[in-house]
């Protein structure tokens, strides 16, 4: 299973329409995770030209994006991998035992919020997880960026983060 995961878009702001660099990325996606802030449900909709979008609520999120179908939190299986998105994790610190706390049964939690890109285990919890930062509002990263899940059989074999600006 390939999933795209992305957050942070702020549409219409930042979003305008679906970059060429991102959208190279999406055609022949599975599944395509947002992990909040889209902003407008019209992101979620242009993504969804794409693959199958799954999406939870940001602190910016309208409630057209509600009304589309993104919930707070999410908890979801992928290809036999038990996966959760939340958009805000809280603080860095303690986040990998706080987000097993708040998902239990997870072996992956995909976030976004801080516009920083990150990919974090911790293999006594169990856990790992993945910020794949935003395409389009980069703020003081070096790039804009989404992130690629290669899932097989419920194991995460592969996780990139991709720069796309």
């Amino acid at each position: 299973m390939r999933v795209v995961a992305i957050s942070d878009t702020h549409a219409p702001r930042r979003w305008k329409s679906c970059p060429p660099a991102v959208a190279a990325h999406l055609d022949g996606a599975d599944l395509i995770l947002h992990a909040g802030d889209a902003c407008t449900a019209g992101v979620l909709a242009e993504l969804a030209e794409y693959a199958p979008v799954r999406a939870v609520l940001g602190n910016n999120d309208g409630p057209d994006v509600a009304a589309w179908g993104a919930p707070e939190t999410l908890e979801l299986d992928l290809d036999g991998l038990p996966a959760a998105m939340i958009h805000d994790s809280g603080q860095a610190k303690g986040r990998l035992a706080r987000m097993r706390r708040r998902f239990p049964a997870a072996a992956l939690v995909v976030f976004g919020h801080s516009h920083i890109p990150l990919d974090e285990s911790d293999e006594a919890l169990g856990l790992r997880i993945f910020n794949p930062g935003s395409p389009t509002d980069r703020r003081r990263q070096p790039h804009g960026t989404i992130g690629l899940l290669d899932i097989r059989d419920g194991r995460l074999v592969n996780a990139e983060i991709v720069p796309v600006t």
